[in-house]
């Protein structure tokens, strides 16, 4: 059988609701009359005047979507059986559509003007053969006016899936049979169209409903309540920073099996995640509170094993970053506690607790070393404690890369800290992870917070602490010098092992150089003020201090959100801070004041942008400023007094007033951005 096209529906043409079905559908009974009527003859051959058009027979809507014979009944017996709404639309096989500009002949009709239904464009009763245009409407149940065919209106209202023809743009798509039903195909039975369609229509088509599909398949998942959005901010936000935690798809499937108590971890994964949620409000505290109820309180009876240290860390963390630094150093000394009491210092622990899961024994092994950094870091940049875990002795064996670790591809057998202290001297080229050097680098600062206190310059001590610290930088290999790993990725890793590294030789410095330090002895957010008293010029010391200020800004600029970094970086920064401030404040025209100025407002700036999140990061911010401020007016005054400009030329005078108004103008318009940090 020939294929001919079938014409869209204009949008003007209408159906009327209130027309019956049999106007324009032809069921058995009428056939056979216009059987009858088509031998109806004269005698010269000519068809009688009273018989009407030959018809032609069509399905009812609901058995050509499931394209199955229908027997033409009105209701065909399927919907009888099924309770189905049985409706018949007019076929158009075989209608060519409109010719090309028929509107140079006036006679012809227009798909967009009909001519109406009860007459003809001579004004007698048209034939009422559904093949042509202006065919009698269709009855359809009580619907509104339909400005262009719909095949959705067709379908009762409980199954009608989410039509795209209500996009105006497609109103006029050439649409034959309803695409939503069994996928679209259509077959040579009853009901269905035997000619194929178009292979474009085809996959315009395909196209189409798989995207009504995802949209609606989108719709109806249902929004994810707020402790599900603290779990996956923690691992899209903080997980990184901290990489202790299983992967996210490793706890799940542990979560899954439900052979585990795991309560504790998870309320202190979700305490953590809260801090990254805007809205989470008051739930932060209680999940804060259930963490901790969960860790110590008998009736909970979290047992006492590797998860609950990973949650008191987790907890640990966030109070510190919370400004709870007295609370948070009294859970440390319990995590500390029970971390030894459990042997996860051992060398055996990981093998022993890991039930023969690579990913889990290097979880465990991970969850020591973290808990050693994190506790270097606590009394580095607190200087309360003293490193309790430096003195610990510890076989662990040092973690793997980040992405075997998130892959599951676990090196085997691990490296240890042995390997690493004699790599030089062993003659073996063994590249050992991120981790392994953020763990050198708190070695590092553990050795300097074990120097006896230095009270003159040249100092032994000084120079051995400093020669750990330029060996830690020399021997870095090439890829881990930028802080970047092989995918151009930030390495946070070694961002936290090279700040480390920095803060140290800060803390070992300062007390030495020449730059007074009483203009920021109000910045106590982070460690209580140390006095370093002022020289008449620099020394090496002051170079080295200096120095190590500049490159903590320059990590600011790293190619990352700051809110992904550790919270630790807030003290690191706010220390670097102090660095810039006190050399504003000891000479009154520097040649690079241009670029101490950006150097602060670098720093403020990251204050500013973490206080989003951690508290501490609020009040450094606010400390910051106020010394900024003090600088800057006293200052000012000193500019009244006409023996302060002697030895300035006028350009240096200019310079000089332009820098001091630049940077307090960008602190104001930096800091009158910052928003109260959750509490």
């Amino acid at each position: 059988m020939a294929s001919f096209p079938e014409p869209a529906l204009s949008a003007t043409s209408q159906v009327s609701p209130t027309q019956s079905s049999s106007d324009t559908m032809e069921t058995p009974q009428s056939t056979n009359s216009h059987s009858s009527n088509l031998s109806a003859t004269n005698g010269d051959g000519t068809r009688a005047s009273q018989g009407p058009p030959p018809s032609v027979p069509a399905a009812c809507l609901a058995c050509r979507a499931k394209h199955l014979k229908c027997d033409g009944l009105n209701p065909c017996s399927r919907c009888t059986s099924s309770s189905s709404e049985c409706v018949y639309v007019a076929s158009r096989r075989g209608y060519k559509g409109p010719r090309r500009n028929t509107a140079a002949n006036p006679n012809k009709r227009h798909a967009s003007s009909s001519p109406s239904p009860s007459t003809s464009a001579s004004g007698s009763v048209p034939d009422n053969c559904p093949m042509l245009l202006g065919h009698a409407p269709v009855s359809l149940p009580n619907t509104t006016a339909i400005s262009a065919f719909n095949p959705a209106i067709v379908l009762p209202q409980d199954t009608q899936p989410p039509s795209p023809f209500t996009n105006p743009a497609l109103a006029n798509l050439q649409v034959f049979r309803n695409p939503f039903a069994n996928g679209g195909t259509g077959g040579a039975g009853a009901g269905g169209h035997p000619h194929a369609h178009h292979p474009a229509t085809r996959s315009n088509l395909d196209a189409l409903n798989s995207s009504v599909a995802a949209r609606s398949s989108s719709a109806l998942q249902p929004t994810p309540s707020l402790p599900d959005r603290c779990f996956d901010m923690f691992y899209q936000m903080f997980h990184a920073g901290h990489p202790f935690v299983l992967p996210k798809h490793e706890l799940l499937r542990l979560i899954k099996e439900g052979t585990t108590k795991l309560d504790a971890l998870l309320a202190a994964i979700r305490y953590i995640g809260s801090l990254y949620v805007d809205n989470a409000g008051p739930a932060r505290a209680h999940f804060l509170e259930e963490a901790v109820r969960l860790c110590f309180d008998p009736a909970a009876a979290t047992p006492k094993d590797g998860f609950l240290v990973q949650a008191l860390l987790l907890v640990i963390i966030g109070l510190d970053g919370s400004c709870q630094q007295e609370r948070a150093r009294e859970l440390l000394s319990d995590c500390e506690r029970i971390a030894l009491e459990i042997n996860l210092n051992t060398r055996p622990f990981a093998t022993m607790h890991g039930r023969g899961n690579p990913v889990l024994e290097e979880s465990w092994r991970r969850t020591w070393w973290d808990l050693y950094v994190c506790d270097g870091m606590i009394a580095g940049v607190h200087r309360v404690t003293n490193f309790l875990l430096f003195d610990i002795q510890a076989d662990v064996a040092l973690p793997c890369e980040e992405e075997q670790y998130l892959s599951g591809d676990i090196p085997q057998p691990p490296m240890y800290i042995e390997d690493f202290d004699d790599q030089l001297f062993s003659g073996e080229e063994r590249p050992f992870s991120s981790f392994a050097y953020r763990i050198a680098a708190a070695r590092n600062l553990g050795r300097f917070m074990r120097t006896p206190t230095t009270i003159y310059p040249g100092d032994e001590n000084v120079a051995k602490v400093e020669a750990l610290l330029t060996n830690w930088r020399i021997h870095l290999p090439e890829n881990k010098r930028y802080n970047i790993d092989k995918n151009c990725q930030l390495d946070e890793m070694m961002f936290q092992a090279h700040f480390i590294t920095f803060a140290c030789t800060i803390m070992l410095h300062q007390p030495l150089s020449q730059l007074d330090s009483s203009p920021t002895r109000a910045v106590t957010s982070c460690a209580p003020h140390r006095q370093v008293a002022s020289g008449h010029e620099f020394n090496s010391h002051t170079q080295f201090t200096v120095t190590a200020a500049c490159e903590i800004s320059k990590m600011i600029t790293q190619p990352v959100p700051l809110l992904r970094h550790t919270h630790f970086f807030t003290c690191v920064v706010t220390l670097s801070s102090i660095v810039h401030l006190s050399k504003w404040a000891a000479l009154y025209y520097l040649e690079d004041e241009d670029d101490l100025r950006q150097l602060i407002r670098l720093n403020v700036g990251a204050l500013a942008r973490l206080s989003a999140v951690w508290k501490a990061a609020n009040t450094a911010c606010g400390q910051v400023k106020g010394v900024a401020q003090e600088i800057y007016r006293a200052k000012k005054a000193q500019q009244i007094n006409p023996a302060f400009w002697v030895g300035f030329t006028q350009e240096q005078m200019i310079s000089s007033l332009n820098a001091d108004e630049g940077i307090m103008s960008d602190f104001n318009s930096m800091l009158s951005q910052v928003t109260t940090a959750p509490p």
